[in-house]
Order: structure tokens, then C-alpha cells, then sequence
């Protein structure tokens, strides 16, 4: 007499099968769709009585994906299998999967690594609003805590890796301060959170301040207005170690760069440690004072460069780890060769494929990854930076309207934000100067080149003219 047995529901995420009797003759407990579909192929091989031979070819070597509503979907390792099977072998298993799930079951078949196949399960993905936000979720859970113990250290960053260290357990007198550089998403901010949380862990009851500056420039605006700056100053002065992030924030706006200013001398004098990070050199913050660009340069400066192809494989690895989670080497390659100036986007990137196989069985693979990298990618991609924008900028900076810019009119201050903005254009978006011409009222070839030319000859004699035009071109890119 056969047994009946009882699915585990939750852990198969059986959709629209609410009662998971099944029948057989073994008794064991069913926990995956793995575990179904070699209880249905045992039971379709008693039945049919096939041959050991034809069911290791065509039966075992098969993968059940998912099972979607009613539809069983299955990896099959070719077309001609695939195509052997629809013939000869699915009608049979889709009536002995009916029998065991108790429901009618049909069986979706797709060759397994065919693009077209997960090119389709991803649009399927991206249409589904309940997948997508089951992977966000996913995604944003696996957020680790930044230690030195998971920092990859590579050629790109082994000095600021080595210094933050020896911060960290309180070595930096001759460190101090640690001004750590470099473009965003190279690990500024995992170093920072390393420094923090060694620190905590060393010396219990420390006083760390971690801030980014825009924070610490909201606090201190906030403190004015409270009309409560003692408290502001307080709790910066009474810090053990200040921590702050993107501290080029601060760049141009006076009251906040004295407010830091005396604080840093305060700290300083007390031989506190102080670390911060930038996306540029100090000496390139053009508009930040000089006594704090003294300051910033006055310990150690470590940059932070993309990492090098060893470093990325080594990122890709140590995530894959960090996520149980396992990836083909050459996939692994794969993705160090596509992703090479961002840690960020890289890490992103294997997080996502992990959500993806946890949620929708898409094992990892050269197209997975293609996708993924794709959908990484395009989310963080800047907004391109446009003409229109462009020119806003320019004409706030010589206090002109951007119309006048783009106009006929001649006089000094509108020909000289024009100037700069054909400037800007050819430099940041690389247009032919016949359409940057277009751009301004139809001008021709030579007015584009002329004021190229004038542009590049006034910044070569005049230091604060170039700084107003480097500077331009660094907030527009900032704030794309």
C-alpha cells in the first residue's frame, strides 16, 4: 500500500498549490523540487519500465528550476535533448508529477546557458514587481559590516590600507591627519568603518566621530540657527578621533571651513587622531582655503586607485565567499575584465547575481552576469551631462542669464560666459564644434574654435581664471 507524505510548501514556494500531498513508495521527506523530480522520474521509470541506460541520458542529467503556478520549468543540457524529450518523455512526466503534487502540472523545457532562454527569464524578472522587490530586499540585507579583516589589499591601496590600520590601534602621530583620496566606490568609506569599528573593538568607551561633511555642515547651520553653537563646538572638541567622509563638502562655504578649521587645531594640538577622505587631492579642492589645504597636507596623503585585475578577482571572490555562494572561474574572469574601476559596482554586482539564484534559481553564468552588469551599471550610471546644463552653470557663474548666453548679444560678460560654456561643452561632451556652433544661435566652425582658443590662452595666463573654469567643470561633473 502506498504511503502519503507531505511537501514542505514554504521551502518549494509552491505558487496557487495549497494542499502538497505526495505519494510513494519511499519514506522520506520531500524539502526541494530537487527531491520531486527524482521521486517523478523513480516513479515514471516503474511505470514505463525504462532502461537505466535511457534514464541517466535523457532523464537524470535534467535541473528543475522552478515551479511557477502549475508549470514545472526544467534545465536541459541541449537542443536535441530538449527536443527527444518533448517527443518521446514529457507527456509521461508531466502525468506523474500531476500524481504526486496532486494538481495538473505542464513542463516548461529550456537548454540550459542559452542567452535567449535567460534573456527572457530576466525580462520576466524586471516585469515582475513582486521578484524584483523579493531581490532588492535581498540585496540590501546583505550589507556587511567594514572591517580591515575584509578589505582586499592590492598594489592600488595597500598605503591607505596600511595607515588607517595603524590609526586604528592609535598609531598616528606621524599619520596625522590621514587624508585618504581617490574617486568614489575604491573603498574610502570601508576604510573609515574599519578604522571606527577596530577602534570600538580596541578601546572600549573611545570617543569616535564619524560624519560625513555634508552632515557636519547641516549640524553646524542647524547649531546656528538654535543659536546653540557651544554644544556644536563641545561635541567636536571632546572627540577622541574624528572620522569625516568627502570632506571637500565643505569647499566654499566660509562659515562652515572656519568652523573646521578651529576645531581641526583644537583636535590637532591634542594629538587626536583625525582622517579624512576626498575625491581629489587636497591641493585640487580649488575652492577651499589655503590654511586648510596646509592643514589636510601637513600628514599623509594616500590615494586609492582602481583596482588592478588580480585585486578584482580577489573582490569577486572573497564577496562569493562572504555569500556562500559560488560562481564558475569563468564568470569570476568574466566580470573582473568588465567592472574595473569600481569596488562598489563590482561587490553589487555578485550580490545581485546571489539574489537572483536564491530567488529565481538563475544559476551564475557568462549571461547572468551580462545582465546583471547591465541592470548595475545602468542604475548608478550620471545622468548625462547635457548642454542645457552646461550652460545653466556658466551663466551662473557670470551672473548672466543662460538665454543671453545662447543669444546674438556681444557684451563683455555674456561673450565671456559664452566663451567658457563653449569650453566646457567641448571638454566634457567632446561635440563637433559645428554642433556646439548650433548650440549658440548657428555660430560657425571658426567662433567655436576662436573661443576655445581664447579660453585655453586666458587659464594659461591668468591662475584665477583657470581655477573658475577647473572648478566649473568639477561641479558639473560632481553633481551629475
Amino acid at each position: 500500500m502506498k504511503e502519503i507524505y507531505y511537501i514542505n510548501i514554504i521551502t518549494l514556494r509552491l505558487a496557487n498549490i495549497s494542499n502538497g500531498m505526495v505519494k510513494n513508495m519511499n519514506s522520506k521527506s520531500m524539502t526541494s523540487l530537487s527531491d520531486i523530480y527524482n521521486l517523478v522520474v523513480d516513479n515514471y521509470v516503474r511505470k514505463y519500465n525504462i532502461s537505466e541506460t535511457a534514464r541517466e541520458l535523457w532523464l537524470d542529467r535534467n535541473e528543475p528550476i522552478e515551479l511557477r503556478g502549475n508549470v514545472v520549468v526544467l534545465a536541459i543540457d541541449s537542443e536535441m535533448k530538449m527536443s527527444t524529450l518533448s517527443q518521446i518523455y514529457l507527456s509521461g512526466l508531466e502525468e506523474q508529477f500531476s500524481i504526486v503534487l496532486g494538481t495538473p502540472i505542464k513542463i516548461e523545457l529550456f537548454v540550459k546557458n542559452n542567452p535567449e532562454t535567460t534573456e527572457k527569464k530576466f525580462d520576466n524578472i524586471r516585469n515582475s514587481e513582486e521578484l524584483t522587490n523579493q531581490i532588492d530586499n535581498i540585496v540590501h540585507d546583505n550589507k556587511v559590516t567594514y572591517t580591515f579583516d575584509n578589505f582586499i589589499v592590492g598594489p592600488s591601496n595597500n598605503l591607505a590600507f596600511a595607515a588607517a590600520k595603524a590609526v586604528s590601534h592609535k598609531q598616528h602621530e606621524k599619520y596625522n591627519p590621514l587624508f585618504i583620496y581617490g574617486d568614489s566606490g575604491l573603498g574610502k568609506t570601508h576604510l573609515l568603518s574599519a578604522i571606527q569599528n577596530e577602534m570600538i573593538k580596541s578601546y572600549p568607551g573611545i570617543n569616535i566621530i564619524y560624519i560625513s561633511a555634508e552632515t557636519f555642515t547641516n549640524e553646524f547651520l542647524h547649531s546656528i540657527t538654535a543659536n546653540n553653537t557651544e554644544s556644536f563646538d563641545e561635541k567636536y572638541r571632546n572627540a577622541d578621533a574624528l572620522l569625516i567622509d568627502d570632506i571637500q563638502f565643505i569647499a566654499g562655504k566660509e562659515q562652515t571651513e572656519e568652523k573646521f578649521f578651529h576645531i581641526f587645531n583644537e583636535l590637532y594640538k591634542l594629538n587626536k587622531a583625525i582622517v579624512l577622505t576626498s575625491d581629489r587631492p587636497a591641493k585640487e579642492i580649488k575652492s577651499i582655503s589655503d590654511r586648510l589645504k596646509t592643514r589636510f597636507s601637513s600628514g599623509l596623503a594616500a590615494d586609492v586607485k582602481p583596482p588592478e585585475y588580480e585585486t578584482r578577482l580577489a573582490i569577486i571572490q572573497r564577496k562569493a565567499e562572504n555569500l556562500n555562494f559560488k560562481i564558475p572561474d569563468d564568470v569570476v574572469e568574466f566580470i573582473a575584465t568588465k567592472l574595473k574601476s569600481n569596488i562598489r559596482q563590482i561587490e553589487g554586482v555578485v550580490t545581485k547575481m546571489n539574489a537572483l539564484y536564491v530567488v529565481s534559481q538563475l544559476k551564475p553564468s557568462i549571461v547572468v552576469a551580462q545582465n546583471v552588469i547591465k541592470d548595475i551599471v545602468s542604475d548608478h550610471q550620471p545622468i548625462p551631462i547635457t548642454v542645457d546644463k552646461i550652460i545653466s552653470e556658466s551663466a551662473k557663474i557670470f551672473n548672466v542669464d543662460p538665454d543671453e548666453i545662447r543669444s546674438p548679444k556681444r557684451n563683455s560678460p555674456v561673450s565671456s560666459a559664452r566663451k567658457v560654456a563653449i569650453y566646457v561643452i567641448q571638454e566634457i561632451t567632446g561635440l563637433p564644434y559645428e554642433a556646439i556652433g548650433q548650440e549658440f544661435s548657428g555660430r560657425d566652425h571658426s567662433t567655436v574654435v576662436y573661443a576655445i582658443k581664447n579660453v585655453k590662452e586666458t587659464m594659461a595666463k591668468d591662475s584665477n581664471f583657470r581655477s573658475v573654469v577647473e572648478d566649473l567643470i568639477k561641479n558639473i561633473k560632481a553633481n551629475q
